[in-house]
């Protein structure tokens, strides 16, 4: 009830910044493209996240605008006909709106032509090839002045609203336009698409954003910081219920593999240990270099976490089909020794693969509490998203255990337990491939 009123009251607190829809790392495009007679005219917006932000701020501001468009510049290639024109930098501009956690980002626009006979009909190639590995968001739109389009493939107007709000339906697979082909005739202008208005953010990302306010407040009060810790530990909690971990999939295990609640126990204290851990230590390298890019530290980390799963769920599969089926139950003849328990190496395993992969919020958060010279604060908070993940993950696992064991009770279902450890064993190989191909194809 505690934590249900906190969320509630920091939700009516009006926020100051939304959180990034699309992350915290992505660096995200947009290219207009406007045919003349005479030259392609471009303007090129580019959206820098947080984390990308805060990397490069050491440089400094000044003249970073002209440089980041120079370098937008030589990413675009135009051709006419199959033939490259010079792209020329006309004007170039940057602006700093807020973000998360007191954090800022950058929005950088870039006005850039190129000269071209366009008196017939011809085609109009345009490619983009700056910062070609960060994710986020590619988009290109086209139209004509003095030019018709015939079917082009891209629409007339932004759908994002030239990166400013990015529509909910499409953010689990962003746009990813980079290149685009126009045929293109002189004549009247063609009529362009429109895009449907992007809609509203879940509970659950309301709580985000709000709890990311929170902690970017240039006043931090004793009450404000008691509602930032209870709100971690329920963003903490959320998270480590959210589909696609694999964490209470692996908590599960506990349930077949004759787990005790200590196993429980362990299980969630080394997720907190190693999330925490983590989150600090990928801190530590993003403040330190500017090349490092965080997106590819997590898909690493996520490859390694799926390893991990698939390694601990073979082992324990092997284990079980080598051993004689065993009766969950304590009646005689039904002995279920510690040899059949999960081992300590195995349990802390599992709960260091449950909490390798930071949380980029929770990262979001320490960064912008060192920003505001809160280090201390930022740790606190990041150690009490752990410790709810943690608790989620015991409390699923003392639930199952407790489930199992009722169940075992049972004597005509006592049987059918015998199977259960190569059963559980083999979801969590399942489960660990199943999160390793996902990290590796993101």
């Amino acid at each position: 009830m505690v934590l249900v009123l906190a969320a509630l009251a920091v939700l009516m607190t009006p926020a100051t910044a939304d959180a990034h829809p699309l992350g915290n790392f992505t660096v995200n495009h947009h290219h207009a493209i406007t045919v003349h007679p005479d030259r392609v005219d471009l303007v090129s917006v580019i959206d820098l996240a947080e984390i990308p932000t805060l990397q490069e701020q050491p440089a400094g501001h000044v003249g970073y605008a002209d440089r980041e468009c120079e370098a937008v510049r030589r990413g675009l290639a135009v051709h006419v006909e199959g033939t490259g024109v010079a792209v020329a930098l006309r004007s170039a501009s940057v602006e700093f709106p807020p973000g998360e956690a007191g954090l800022a980002t950058t929005r950088l626009t870039c006005a850039l032509t190129a000269p071209a006979n366009l008196g017939a009909a011809a085609t109009v190639e345009v490619r983009d090839t700056y910062r070609p590995g960060r994710v986020g968001w590619h988009e290109m739109t086209a139209t004509g002045d003095g030019m018709a389009l015939l079917d082009p493939p891209v629409p007339a107007t932004s759908s994002s609203d030239e990166l400013r709000a990015y529509p909910d339906d499409l953010l689990s697979d962003p746009l990813d336009v980079r290149a685009v082909s126009l045929r293109v005739q002189p004549g009247a202008t063609a009529a362009g698409d429109t895009s449907a208005a992007p809609g509203g953010g879940t509970l659950l990302a309301s709580a985000t954003r709000a709890f990311t306010d929170l902690v970017g407040q240039r006043d931090l009060t004793p009450f404000i910081g008691v509602l930032a810790v209870l709100l971690s530990l329920l963003l903490g909690a959320s998270h480590a219920a959210l589909p696609g971990h694999g964490k209470t999939v692996i908590a599960a295990y506990l349930a077949g593999r004759h787990g005790t609640a200590r196993d429980a126990v362990t299980v969630g204290a080394t997720v907190t240990l190693t999330h925490t851990a983590g989150v600090l230590l990928m801190g530590l390298a993003i403040s330190a270099s500017s090349a490092l890019a965080g997106e590819s530290l997590l898909r690493v980390l996520g490859v390694a976490s799926g390893m991990l799963v698939t390694a601990i769920g073979a082992f324990l599969l092997h284990s079980a089909l080598q051993r004689h089926p065993v009766a969950v139950g304590h009646g005689h003849g039904h002995g279920h020794g510690h040899g059949h328990r999960v081992g300590r190496g195995g349990l802390i395993g599992m709960g260091v693969a449950g909490g390798l992969v930071p949380s980029p919020s929770a990262l979001v958060v320490l960064l912008g509490a060192v920003a505001l010279g809160r280090t201390w604060f930022g740790v606190l908070l990041v150690l009490s998203y752990g410790l709810g993940m943690a608790t989620t993950l015991t409390l699923v696992g003392l639930l199952l255990v407790r489930l199992r064991d009722r169940l075992a009770a049972v004597e005509r279902l006592r049987d059918r337990f015998t199977a259960l450890p190569a059963l559980t064993a083999g979801l969590v190989l399942v489960v660990g491939l199943g999160l390793t191909a996902r990290a590796l194809l993101e």
